[in-house]
């Protein structure tokens, strides 16, 4: 699977980790940034990780940050995108079944190395589950122009 990395600089230890773990196990990474600890503004980050959803360079995406609260945002300001921010691997099964999210938030500053495998592992394992969950995730691509 070939999924996409960004982080900001609070999040840019937990996706090099990531990264290269990904990579162990056999995946493509798309690298999107940033690449050291020096202070870096998250929607920029957030913003190249669903623009390269929306452009197909990648099935799935992983955004760090912090909290992950702020680059989920940004992510999802983009309606290719959905992207869920969650912190066990229980938030990401559901957010691939109910949701069918192709991204996921982690906060570096809440979770642990092995917290974050165990949400990755969870993403990138469960498939969307359809059926009644399809017309709601239609809506959130339409809803600034339904409501």
């Amino acid at each position: 699977m070939r999924i996409s990395l960004s982080a900001d600089h609070a999040g840019y230890e937990l996706k090099e980790a990531l990264a290269a773990w990904l990579r162990e196990a056999g995946h493509e990474v798309l690298d999107l940034g940033t690449n050291g600890p020096e202070s870096v503004d998250y929607p920029d980050f957030g913003a190249r990780l669903a623009r390269s959803l929306e452009a197909g360079e990648a099935t799935r995406g992983i955004a760090v940050c912090g909290s992950g609260i702020g680059i989920a945002i940004a992510a999802n300001r983009n309606p290719a995108c959905r992207c869920a921010q969650v912190n066990e691997p229980l938030s990401a099964s559901l957010a691939r079944t109910h949701n069918d999210a192709n991204a996921i938030a982690l906060g570096a500053r809440l979770i642990g190395i092995d917290m974050a495998k165990a949400c990755v592992t969870a993403f990138l394992s469960t498939d969307f589950e359809g059926g009644r969950h399809q017309r709601r995730v239609d809506q959130l691509s339409h809803l600034n122009q339904d409501c």
